[in-house]
């Protein structure tokens, strides 16, 4: 046999050209498990010149050489293509049984041809470049019980740095030496993983973009503030501008926020100069993402949409009325922190009106309350009527409780039926007492709650009280005790109220269990107090029964 090898060295130079070939297809075909790639590689190996002749028989008498010098022989053995590697270990008796299994082997996804079919002609060959042969190369036979023992299983294509399949030891091959009828087709392979797994993948990590790390909230706002000038975007200012102006902002909260803070960027002054201020970055920071002035059957239209993808909120509304020195974008803040730290997932609205923004525009903005009645009347007008919730609440907070019970009084006759006002939340209201006793019996009627929530520490209505010459305020409690109107539950928050702003004024909403006492308040509707929350607790007082938030312990 090894005289007859040496009788063809031509021949074994071509083979060798054309094994080197078909590793080159077979390796790109298995690596990459894909097919046009793997074409390619074949078309371009074919277009080299000369298509691989057949195999010569001495060489598969040559692959059981003696085990010592083969192991530094060059390549014939190493350029095995995978398809080839359990042929080796099935090393024929005869030339001619070993030509007619190879045949067999290397066309059975092709044209799959009898057994005895010649492995003769060359124009065989080129038919390992058609479309069947250039899918990935699994596993095409069934290992003998040495292969078994002696390669490793193949259950999906090698990598790009492993061999395509890989000669077994001389041991093997000799071990391998009886005589064994050509392998019927093996059945499909199902062990490879299916190619769509990794594209999903990428395209997840293509989708979730890793610099995006916060937020949109939508806010659906109305106003009637006046439009300032500025080419970036819509801006309203602190100017009265008599008449109701409808909208939609998206407001970014970052993934960093903790509740209930608003993030936003820090500004130093001195002596009321701006010496620094901090870039906004939505990453860290609450910011306006954008702000789009809208017709009424627009908004109206955007509103429905929100309501009818609502589940944990399903159909319900929130409007909120900020309070004293607060700007329209602190507004558009405030309720898109609300709305995200509730999960509220309802349509949330806000009404601003034409504060001045400062702490020393407290005249200005009692009548910028007053002045702004008709177009509160005709917000909330819309939002009950013709917005499509079916259970609307309503937060107001500080001077913002002025405006929200003089409409109150006149909105009653105007709620249509299958709505209901469910909540009607009253945060530090900067209202006269008398004044609040008499609308709060009122509005007690026709809403299903009505909450006050009061405290003794709040500095901003401390100021107040000064100004109206020592009337305590309705949110005030003064050494007597808080207000207690029949119909309205009032909570003492003074135990769980932040110094927000300085003023200890925003406690509604910069602490935790106070605003989890909204969430259940609002998502649930839960009456009395005390079985909401646990830190709440009901006291008996000469004026009747009130509660009180209880201090961490």
């Amino acid at each position: 046999m090894v005289s007859l090898a040496k009788g063809w060295p031509r021949s074994a130079s071509l083979w060798k050209f054309g094994l080197t070939a078909l590793v080159a297809s077979g390796l790109l075909s298995a690596c990459t498990e894909a097919p046009r790639l793997a074409k390619t590689g074949e078309e371009q190996t074919r277009s080299a010149g000369a298509p691989a002749p057949a195999p010569p028989p001495s060489d598969v008498a040559v692959s059981p050489a003696p085990s010592g010098p083969q192991a530094t022989m060059p390549p014939p053995p190493e350029a095995t293509p995978p398809q080839q590697s359990h042929d080796q270990d099935r090393a024929p008796p005869d030339a001619d049984a070993e030509k007619e299994a190879e045949t067999h082997h290397k066309y059975k996804k092709s044209a799959r041809p009898p057994a005895g079919a010649s492995q003769d002609t060359p124009e065989s060959e080129p038919t390992l470049g058609s479309s069947q042969a250039s899918q990935p190369e699994a596993p095409q036979d069934q290992p003998s019980p040495s292969n078994e023992a002696n390669a490793p299983a193949q259950p999906a294509p090698p990598s790009a740095s492993e061999p395509a399949g890989g000669s077994a030891p001389p041991t093997a091959v000799e071990s391998a030496a009886p005589a064994k009828p050509a392998p019927a087709p093996p059945p499909p392979v199902a062990a490879a993983p299916p190619p769509a797994a990794p594209a999903t993948a990428a395209r997840a990590a293509i989708e979730s973009d890793p610099n995006k790390k916060y937020k949109i909230v939508p806010v659906f706002y109305g106003t009637d503030r006046e439009i300032e000038p500025d080419p970036k975007r819509l801006q309203f200012g602190s100017g009265r501008g008599h008449k109701l102006q409808l909208g939609r902002a998206l407001i970014s909260v970052p993934l960093s926020h903790e509740v209930p803070h608003i993030e936003r960027p820090r500004i130093y002054e001195v002596f009321g100069y701006k010496i620094y201020a901090e870039q906004e970055d939505p990453n860290k920071h609450f910011t306006v993402q954008e702000i789009t002035s809208l017709t009424e059957d627009q908004m109206l239209a955007m509103v429905r949409a929100r309501l009818k993808d609502s589940s944990t909120f399903k159909d319900h509304a929130f409007v909120f009325i900020h309070g004293f020195n607060t700007s329209f974008d602190c507004a558009l803040y405030r309720t898109a922190q609300i709305t995200y730290d509730l999960g509220f997932d309802g349509a949330p609205f806000v009404y601003s009106w034409p504060s001045g923004g400062k702490v020393a525009s407290y005249t200005y903005d009692r009548g910028s309350v007053e002045q702004a009645e008709p177009t509160l009347a005709e917000f909330l007008t819309m939002v009950i009527q013709k917005s499509g919730a079916k259970s609307i609440s309503l937060i107001a907070h500080s001077m913002g409780n002025e405006l929200l019970l003089r409409v109150l009084q006149t909105l009653k006759p105007k709620i249509p039926r299958g709505v209901v006002i469910s909540q009607v939340i009253l945060a530090a209201p900067d209202v006269d007492r008398d004044k609040f006793n008499i609308i709060a019996r009122e509005i007690s009627n026709f809403a299903k709650g009505v909450t006050l929530y009061a405290a003794s520490n709040d500095r901003a209505l401390g100021y107040s009280q000064q100004f109206w010459g020592g009337v305590p305020r309705a949110g005030d409690i003064p050494k007597d005790g808080p207000l207690i109107v029949p119909g309205v539950d009032t909570i003492d928050v003074t135990a769980v109220s932040t110094d927000a702003l300085g003023l200890n004024h925003s406690g509604y909403a910069e602490n935790p269990a106070l605003l989890d006492d909204v969430k259940a308040l609002v998502e649930y509707g839960i009456r009395p107090p005390n079985r909401r929350l646990k830190s709440i607790l009901a006291v008996e007082s000469p004026q009747g029964t009130f509660w009180r938030f209880q201090a961490d312990q």
